[in-house]
């Protein structure tokens, strides 16, 4: 028992230390541990479908198992993990590298625990040896070439509001490669498993840093950006913009009702973007700012506006408005952290 004890932290343990520290490097603290959790969750998930579609596939065509493991294998496998992070994307709960990395981390992780637990129980007696390549090599290898599709997704898509599947194809294409070379064993296991362990985290913990000052100073540009942009809105000085010159046309598209609508919503997306950004440049200085009744209601009448302008009405808005994917979740933010629960948009 005590054996098989030591082996399940040799196999299991490393990755999910990993995963801790790269949470912990981001001071914004933009995702929970709730969520967290979810995701690891979710990577436990596609590790059983993979083994599921992976059993199919062998069983309906003549692979040899080595070129299965090296060309196959890794492109199911990475794709299922990837289907997580396109799905984040897409409904706008990955709003800057950072996270996109930390998520891609936790995904892979989840799907190497879970993994690696099945090896445990398939293969209790082999030696430490086999454990440790495991722990701290295929675990590692699974949740960095995750974390790396998810940042180059990220750096491609961020801003795009439109699905297009392709801007997906760059990052899963080095993730393929990552996981098909670290099972080609080009030296000896034990040697891949210290050279993952040593180039991938620290890959990844060296975008962290950088990433960090980025968004600080993102944070300020967009907050100086939008606060010039509400004092025009609250002033009439739609003219001043491209925006507001938009908004002044409105009604010659669409009805009085619905422009007006349409106005009211672009206003208080703007507020609310403007209020979760305070709120990112105060978790930098360790300040947590709670959000208010009057931010809930304003939730409220934002999500109400938009199912009343419809899909196609906030379409159109969001492409001639130039809505970014950022924002977008600056919304997602403020509905996950407000005490009383904003109905979702449409």
């Amino acid at each position: 028992m005590l054996d098989l004890a030591l082996k399940s932290v040799i196999a299991c343990l490393p990755v999910i230390v990993l995963a801790a520290a790269l949470f912990h490097l981001d001071s914004h603290r933009l995702l929970g541990t709730h969520f967290l959790a979810r995701m690891f969750l979710c990577g436990g998930v596609t590790a059983v479908l993979s083994a599921v579609v992976n059993a199919q596939v062998i069983a309906a065509y003549p692979f040899e198992f080595l070129d299965y493991t090296r060309y196959v294998a890794p492109l199911i496998e990475e794709s299922l993990k990837a289907a997580v992070l396109i799905w984040l994307f897409r409904t706008n709960r990955v709003g800057f590298l950072i996270d996109a990395g930390i998520l891609g981390f936790t995904i892979g992780a989840g799907f190497s625990f879970v993994e690696n637990i099945y090896y445990l129980h398939l293969v209790s007696d082999a030696h430490y040896v086999t454990w440790f390549v495991r722990g701290f090599g295929t675990a590692v290898m699974h949740g960095g070439a995750t974390a790396l599709f998810a940042i180059i997704a990220q750096k491609l898509t961020e801003r795009h509001l439109q699905m297009n599947p392709l801007l997906y194809l760059p990052g899963l294409i080095v993730a393929v490669l990552i996981h098909s070379i670290f099972n080609h064993f080009p030296v000896s296991p034990v040697l891949s498993a210290a050279v993952t362990l040593l180039i991938l985290p620290t890959l990844l913990f060296l975008l962290f840093e950088r990433n960090t000052v980025s968004i600080h100073n993102f944070l300020e540009l967009d907050f100086a950006t939008h606060q010039r942009l509400l004092r025009q809105l609250e002033h009439g000085e739609f003219t001043g913009c491209e925006a507001g010159r938009f908004l002044l046309d409105l009604e010659q598209i669409v009805p009085e009702a619905v422009a007006r609508d349409m106005i009211n919503y672009f206003y208080l997306h703007t507020e609310l973007v403007l209020g979760a950004e305070r709120i990112l440049l105060a978790r930098e200085q360790g300040i947590e700012i709670r959000i208010g009744a009057e931010t809930v209601a304003k939730l409220e009448e934002m999500h109400r506006l938009e199912r009343h302008i419809g899909r196609a009405g906030l379409k159109m808005l969001r492409q001639h408005l130039h809505f970014s994917s950022t924002e977008l979740w600056d919304i997602h933010l403020l509905d996950e952290i407000a005490p009383a629960p904003a109905h979702r948009p449409t």
